[in-house]
């Protein structure tokens, strides 16, 4: 008999060699139904997999990431046997589960078309509805090889023989289709309810650019058909949201041909960046921030004692200036710690919190590219604490609250990860340990729940990630606070102690917003273009009927204008249903209507873009009702 741990701490005796669908039918038959997979001391595997000793056992739903991420690559299986029937000629790379669904690459000269892509989820369907078994089996390296190869399958080919020498090579079969994969799956396509094939896009193999472009397929995957059509109506409406096209059309901002990656901020977009800014600014100076600005190029010394020309150096951006190599900032840390090093500090002085919008450049493939969400030059919302070992926790505290706030003014709601050391890391064991249990503690102090991603840490020290989940409940990752104990080593910061001597202080990397063009580009997409008040370029549009109501119209406007409110007057020759419908597509919070009963009673008729018609009322109510809006941020 073996004892099985199961998700609730329960403890069950079985049989050796129980596998994982049987002890869900012995606990229930629904659960038996829903169970996906089950995860084994940690390791997702298939519902037949054999348990021969005491283990943990977790059953795996959709509901779970590890459930979720089977169902979507067997969908991916059966995607790339759906294209092997339509048009055998095509040669297969890769085809993984991913968040929101799964893709597969495809080498074939000519794009996938729309037409052809339904011609292909209707194959999917006639697959799923054959209830083909998936078979694993293992073959020796060179088998493997032989056996691709006279499938003429070479992308497979070369994945093979990149795998480690000894590695037990895997395959999965279903009916006339055979595919090179470590699993797991689910045990039939039968159990595939709700597909949909999305877009097709180029990508290169392997993600890199001097490789051929293959054909990208992309889907996703729900166990019932509600599911999936919830899922699309968000795509849809992400599809509206996108900030590139609002982006356009407001006049905000741009990606221009002459300069991929790197953004243009139009006068209405840098209302917008300004009003961000400014409210960094004032919170910061409340939190106790000093503002400091440093060198957006800095010697390659300096970036070799940082330790990010070994690590980044991919990523960076080089120049020669004076027969010496230079690199521009890829991060704000080096400079701010230089800042920090320029004098000698007492315990006293600690903390110190120094803040800076600084300006960086980062590599990125041109496939990676995405608006302002993903971009080779932004602007990160940086700060620097220097503290002693005992100010940790409250300075970590302070920085979850500060976070808090933030999001809080714009109406997010977040989740929390911790992310702990990756492979590529410098520093010591010691160092490591102290800095993670340092950031568990203050989280654990904050009562905030969270989950552990292993691994993904910075190479310099572990971190607590907030992802922001937007009006559409997709989340986003800004805000960031990393323990750091191996910079301040680097760069040999020291304190005087109580003890008169020197000690090494203990040193936090975080970020609000993340960078100020993705924050924008979120928040576009948040709102839909339809910002608050307080941050709309423009916040009231002032609509005269005919010419002689014009001068009353600039009198309103020079009265808003006084008390900083962000005003135009539409004095166009143009129908007033025709500058309204304009007003309301430039996404104006307020619209004011001036005919001759306003001009007659010095009043305006105001149309407010959420509730509609509101009445008239004196213009100095109006500036009343705004100004409380703007200064209590309403959302």
């Amino acid at each position: 008999m073996i004892k099985i741990t199961l998700k609730d701490g329960i403890i069950k005796k079985y049989q050796e060699g129980v596998t994982v669908r049987e002890v869900a039918e012995s606990i229930s038959a629904g659960l038996a139904r829903a169970a996906l997979a089950g995860e084994v001391d940690g390791r997702v595997t298939e519902l037949d997999s054999k348990l021969e000793s005491n283990c943990r056992l977790n059953l795996l739903t959709f509901d779970d990431e590890g459930g979720r991420l089977v169902y979507r690559h067997t969908a991916s299986h059966v995607l790339a046997q759906a294209v092997k029937r339509l048009y055998p000629d095509v040669k297969l790379a890769i085809g993984p589960a991913i968040d929101s669904g799964y893709y597969y690459d495809f080498e074939r000269e000519k794009p996938f078309s729309i037409d052809e892509l339904e011609s292909i989820e209707k194959e999917m369907e006639k697959i799923i509805k054959e209830d083909l078994k998936l078979e694993r089996f293992s073959l020796p390296r060179n088998e493997a090889i032989k056996f691709m190869e006279e499938k003429a399958e070479s992308y497979k080919v070369e994945l093979i023989k990149d795998l480690p020498e000894g590695e037990e090579i895997s395959f999965y079969k279903q009916g006339d289709f055979t595919d090179l994969c470590a699993g797991p799956h689910l045990s039939g396509t039968v159990k595939l309810k709700a597909i949909k094939l999305l877009s097709v896009a180029g990508a290169y193999w392997r993600g890199n650019e001097k490789n051929k472009m293959l054909q990208r397929i992309y889907g996703t995957a729900f166990p019932k058909k509600s599911q999936l059509d919830e899922y699309l109506f968000r795509m849809e409406e992400a599809k509206k949201r996108d900030h590139r096209k609002l982006g356009r059309e407001l006049d905000l901002f741009d990606i221009l041909d002459e300069g991929p990656g790197f953004p243009f901020f139009m006068p209405k977009g840098m209302v917008l960046r300004n009003l961000l800014e400014d409210f960094w600014r004032s919170e910061h100076k409340k939190a106790g921030y000093q503002e400091i600005k440093t060198p957006v190029i800095l010697n390659k010394e300096l970036w070799l004692r940082s330790g990010h020309w070994d690590t980044y150096k991919e990523n960076m951006y080089t120049v020669d200036i004076d027969e010496q190599e230079y690199a521009i900032k890829p991060m704000n840390c080096p400079g701010g710690i230089l800042v920090f090093k320029r004098k000698l500090h007492s315990y006293r002085d600690l903390p110190q919190r120094m803040g800076e919008l600084g300006l960086v450049h980062r590599h990125e493939l041109s496939g990676a590219l995405h608006g302002l969400m993903r971009v080779r030059c932004f602007t990160q919302d940086d700060a620097h604490i220097f503290m002693t070992p005992e100010q940790i926790t409250d300075e970590i505290v302070g920085v979850i609250n500060l976070i808090d706030d933030f999001y809080k003014v714009f109406g997010f709601k977040y989740n929390v990860e911790l992310s702990t050391r990756p492979e590529n890391s410098i520093g010591s064991d010691e160092m490591w340990e102290l800095s993670t249990q340092g950031l568990r503690k203050a989280l654990d102090l904050k009562g905030i729940k969270y989950t552990v991603n292993e691994g993904d840490g910075a190479f310099y020290g572990p971190k607590i990630d907030f992802h922001l989940e937007d009006s559409i409940g997709r989340t986003w990752q800004c805000g960031t606070i990393q323990l750091d104990m191996n910079l301040p080593e680097r760069f040999d910061l020291s304190y005087i102690g109580p003890d008169g001597e020197k000690h090494r202080p203990v040193m936090i990397h975080r970020v609000v917003f993340g960078s100020i063009e993705r924050f924008i580009a979120i928040l576009t997409e948040h709102f839909a273009g339809a910002f608050p008040a307080w941050l709309s370029p423009v916040q009231v549009k002032i609509l005269p009927l005919v010419d002689k109501h014009h001068d009353y119209a600039f009198e309103v406007k020079k009265l808003l204008e006084a008390e900083n409110v962000r005003v135009e007057v539409d004095s166009r020759n143009e129908k007033i249903g025709y500058k309204i419908r304009e007003a309301q597509m430039d996404k104006t919070p307020y619209m004011l209507v001036i005919g001759d009963k306003e001009l007659e009673g010095r009043l305006v008729s105001v149309r407010s873009r959420r509730d509609g018609d509101l009445g008239a009322i004196s213009p100095e109510q109006f500036a009343e009702k705004i100004l409380d809006e703007i200064k209590n941020k309403l959302k």
